[in-house]
């Protein structure tokens, strides 16, 4: 079975749209739908109306549950800022699934362990990049609320494609759709085969110029919000 990973969508319609065309069995969204882009309602919709199973990630439970995103620094008044609209624009119904949405996924597909999570297995809000050691790794997979008990642990968060193994453990992040922070514009997923245990990291063009109009029509802050799709970081 061939899954397609997603995450980081940030109300990013075009971006999500052009990875849902990725040829695949069944797709499974990692968190963040939600905050900096101009979309948020069309994106939940969308995600709803394709039955995609989806996390909550941090900036879904800041819109949600009207808390901190504890998001990184760098970001983190964009997230603030543009918090106002996403409330405006999104409905009860649209609220009720955010708050809704798990924390974890877990998995067995032909003979594979998934564990599916937004961030680390201890906490929506901590950062696991490329450079986070292992042995940092292994203190989060030791204090996660629930044992990690599998082959293969899929995050989002830090918008940065990552496939590493630690142990008997492949840590699976397929980048971010719609806000990627690598310096690679395009969006970004991964399809994962659940009958090899292989990967394949996808980055894709989309339609940047109408997402970038959009939010500078709609939000404050927009030359900062675009500046980051057109430089991918």
């Amino acid at each position: 079975m061939r899954i397609l990973l997603i995450a980081d969508i940030h109300a990013n319609l075009e971006a999500l749209q052009t990875v849902l065309g990725v040829p695949h069995d069944r797709a499974i969204c990692l968190g963040d739908i939600v905050d900096y882009g101009p979309d948020p309602d069309k994106c939940i919709d969308l995600l709803q109306k394709k039955n995609i199973p989806t996390i909550r990630g941090n900036h879904d439970n800041a819109v949600a549950f009207k808390v901190d995103c504890q998001c990184g620094y760098k970001y983190k008044h964009l997230s603030i800022a543009t918090r106002e609209y996403t409330w405006e624009v999104l409905d009860k119904s649209q609220m009720e699934y955010l708050k809704k949405l798990p924390l974890l996924i877990r998995e067995e597909i032909d003979g594979k362990k998934l564990y599916l999570t937004h961030a680390s297995p201890r906490s929506m809000f901590e950062y696991i990049r490329p450079e986070t050691s292992d042995e940092e790794i292994m203190e989060m997979i030791k204090e996660a609320a629930k044992p990690l008990d599998a082959d293969f642990l899929a995050i989002g968060h830090s918008h940065i494609p990552m496939n590493r193994k630690i142990g008997d453990l492949t840590i699976l992040n397929p980048g971010s759709v719609g806000q990627p922070r690598d310096r690679d514009t395009r969006a970004g997923c991964a399809v994962f085969d659940t009958e090899t245990g292989e990967t394949k990291f996808l980055r894709l063009e989309y339609d940047i110029d109408a997402v970038c109009t959009k939010i500078e029509e709609r939000m404050h802050h927009a030359e900062e919000l675009t500046g980051i799709l057109r430089r991918g970081y």
